[in-house]
């Protein structure tokens, strides 16, 4: 009896397949490599090659309309030693953090604005949202009449209207007020994302929380440090790492407005990217530019991700 009850358990384990991945896709294991077929081959196709064809060009000198010669990691080398890309890299630095900083104060305010009881809520809600739904071209063109220096509503504001000024500013135009000026556009367009993302989270977090903070004595204060940031981590920290991708390589708003001037005091590394490969039509130094700082986003990323994980296992 013994040797015939063993035939059936030997048969099953000899169809069962083998290996974990094979074990958790059951008896239909073939078709699991079916249907991811066609997303590997996308992925390939459209994410895959170009990357490393881009990394490849970048170790070229690539002209239009002339083969690259293979030059290894020279392009890397006179990058780290060319002043204009220097300052694009701190450019671009101080462009995305001032901004994001901003965007993070204001959307933090937003949504605790949003969700406090005032009247015509959901209209404030939707107002709000025009600077996150319009085109960025739109806004930046908006934006170029607004600060112009001779028929600027902005000039025409402080010096006619208020006379908080003698005469008109170059905000576009003058190495002093240009970088904030299209850190302001930047800020104005980006932080209804954080203030929608935020109210979001705020709306999540149970009533009880803060009705134990307020029996306990909390002030508003303390209930926002203990009870609202502590809640919204998470999405602090996933809506930072978006907007600080999105911000360091924005390019329409700086292009329009200053086109990295007067004088490159507003050259970031997509503008100076563009420059390189459409102006000067250096294609392998123009990619080496756009890679150059790949390693540092990833290292943000991974340092931001391993930190989420971490307080969410907690």
């Amino acid at each position: 009896m013994a040797t015939v009850a063993q035939v059936p358990v030997d048969r099953a384990r000899a169809v069962r397949p083998r290996g974990g991945l094979r074990h958790r896709l059951g008896a239909d294991w073939h078709l699991g490599y079916l249907f991811v077929l066609p997303m590997v081959v996308m992925v390939i196709a459209l994410v895959a090659y170009p990357f490393c064809y881009a990394a490849y060009l970048s170790l070229t000198r690539k002209y239009v309309g002339v083969p690259p010669v293979f030059v290894g990691f020279e392009n890397y080398v006179r990058l780290a030693y060319d002043g204009f890309f220097r300052r694009a890299v701190w450019n671009s630095f101080v462009f995305t953090f001032a901004s994001v900083g901003f965007k993070l104060v204001l959307g933090m305010a937003m949504a605790l604005v949003l969700t406090s009881r005032i009247r015509y809520r959901n209209l404030f809600t939707g107002l709000l949202l025009v600077p996150w739904v319009a085109p960025t071209v739109v806004s930046a063109l908006n934006f170029l009449w607004i600060f112009d220096a001779s028929l600027g509503v902005l000039n025409y504001l402080l010096v006619k209207v208020f006379r908080i000024l003698p005469q008109g500013v170059g905000w576009l135009s003058e190495a002093g007020t240009a970088m904030g000026s299209v850190i302001f556009v930047n800020v104005w367009r980006g932080f209804p994302f954080f203030g929608i993302s935020f109210l979001a989270g705020l709306k999540a977090i149970p009533a009880e929380l803060y009705e134990a903070a307020a029996v306990d004595g909390a002030s508003v204060a303390q209930r926002f440090r203990h009870v609202t940031l502590p809640s919204l981590r998470n999405i602090i920290i996933i809506v930072m790492l978006l907007s600080t991708i999105w911000t360091f390589n924005d390019f329409a708003i700086v292009y329009i407005l200053t086109k990295g001037g007067p004088g490159g005091a507003t050259q970031v590394l997509p503008v100076f990217t563009y420059e390189m490969a459409f102006g000067a039509q250096r294609l392998g130094e123009a990619i080496a530019v756009a890679l150059y700082m790949l390693p540092a986003l990833a290292a943000v990323i991974i340092v931001l991700s391993r930190y989420m994980r971490r307080s969410h296992a907690k």
